[in-house]
């Protein structure tokens, strides 16, 4: 017992890394251990539950270990967050170690990589969606070592280090050179590949556009506090003209503007403010800001998440607006929500827990749903403003691409969590995005880490 509890801590160590501002290369070997067990059991119910445990041991470590600072934002965020993606996790791995005692290994090394990768991938387009631990995120800190994303995706990142550990796993075991040389093969050859791209990739001749971030560092915790609104206008203000005069873009992070401003009459004192600061000092720039905004709908045609009081019938959204000198505005919906401060994917559960979210990003419970990524069209070319957690999404992030974007923006509001992991990982996301698409971004943060 203890050698088999020893290997689950190993392997926890080995998981963590990545997401913890350290290597990602761990990943290679973390799930050895665990094979390790499973090869020691039988194929009796008694073996199988044994088996069940250590593994749900190890991976609910895993999310403990990466995703315990949610607490500071939702004290049931990392329970609900540890819950599904241990979930996940074990689907994954029980179904290899089952099908391992009753079918030809190779068959069930299958099963763990596609189930796996299976897994992960209705992680990003479920109903509950959080798409933190994926194991393609673990290198963000080794971009030169991943550049074949561009071709890949992240799950590229995730086949490479399921089939490594099992290559590392079946060397240790055999001790064969055969499957030494195997196994270092595919380690070797992908970032031999990744440091060929890195070394002779060379930026399209498509121009440049210039950008100036504005980070307020306003309290996450009492920014949408009543009677704070025309202060943290005034900063924002104060710090927007500080621009660069050739800057073509002004980017503020999400939520930026508080208050709520409905989208028929939106060109409301905020935005006409904005655009006398760009018509006076910026008259070619853009703003591009954070929003909540309202659009109310006729009885029978309301969303499928709208809210419904005296109003009428109405959806809340987190926006992002591209407003111009002459008060001409461009809206951009969030279409990936947060669970539990944006999106109710159990309505029931979540209304019953909803004392224990705070508002993130001005809005608690279901908001309105972008259907798809935008680009804003300017003078100095078109920028895709993606919003805070839309970042995790590779394949949301490329639609922004695919509809124009020749640039790439990112605005969040991700100091929920205090000096943290968290925000400092969601920072090194970005990186992933920017190889997978090809395009510069530029990431303008509350709090947190803004930068190129």
């Amino acid at each position: 017992m203890g050698r088999r509890l020893a290997a689950v801590i190993l392997s926890v160590l080995l998981l963590s890394g990545g997401w913890l501002g350290m290597s990602g290369f761990p990943l290679l070997a973390a799930l050895v251990p665990l094979l390790w067990i499973s090869r020691g059991y039988d194929a009796s119910r008694r073996a199988w539950w044994g088996m069940f445990g250590w593994a749900l041991l190890a991976f609910a470590l895993w999310n403990a270990a990466t995703v315990w600072w949610i607490w500071y934002a939702t004290p049931v965020g990392p329970f609900a967050a540890t819950l599904a993606s241990s979930t996940l996790n074990m689907i994954a791995f029980m179904l290899f170690h089952t099908v391992s005692k009753r079918a030809p290994k190779a068959l069930a090394y299958t099963v763990l990589v596609s189930a796996w990768i299976a897994t992960e991938y209705w992680y990003t387009v479920g109903e509950f969606s959080w798409p933190w631990l994926l194991l393609g995120n673990g290198f963000s800190h080794e971009v030169w070592a991943v550049q074949w994303y561009e071709y890949t995706g992240i799950f590229g990142g995730t086949l490479w280090t399921l089939v490594a550990n099992i290559l590392l796993f079946e060397a240790l075991v055999s001790r064969r050179t055969r499957r030494i040389v195997a196994a270092t093969a595919w380690i070797v050859l992908p970032l031999c590949v990744s440091l060929t791209i890195w070394f002779t990739w060379r930026t399209p001749a498509a121009g440049t556009v210039t950008v100036t971030l504005v980070q307020p560092n306003i309290d996450p915790y009492t920014k949408f506090e009543d009677g704070t609104s025309s202060a943290q206008m005034d900063n924002l203000l104060r710090l927007a003209a500080e621009a660069p005069a050739d800057a073509d873009y002004i980017v503020m992070p999400e939520t930026a503007v508080p208050g709520y401003y409905y989208e028929t009459s939106i060109r409301t004192a905020p935005v006409q403010a904005f655009a006398r600061l760009l018509a006076e000092k910026y008259p070619s720039a853009r703003i591009i800001v954070g929003f909540n905004t309202l659009r109310i709908y006729p009885e029978g045609g309301q969303s499928s998440t709208a809210r419904h009081d005296a109003r009428g019938w109405y959806d809340v959204f987190n926006s992002a607006l591209e407003i111009d000198s002459a008060s001409g505005i461009s809206i951009h919906h969030k279409g990936r929500l947060v669970i539990g401060a944006e999106k109710t994917p159990l309505p029931w559960l979540f209304r019953a827990l909803d004392f224990l979210v705070i508002d993130l990003g001005g809005t608690l419970g279901q908001i309105g749903v972008g259907t798809r990524g935008t680009a804003f069209t300017g003078p100095a070319g078109s920028v895709g403003p993606a919003i805070c957690y839309e970042g995790m999404y590779g394949d949301f992030f490329g639609d922004f691409v695919r509809r124009g974007a020749q640039a790439m923006l990112i605005i969040s509001n991700d100091g929920w969590w205090g000096d943290t992991p968290g925000y400092k990982h969601l920072f090194t996301i970005s990186r992933l995005r920017a190889i997978e698409h090809r395009r510069a971004i530029a990431r303008s943060a509350n709090t947190g880490i803004s930068g190129f």
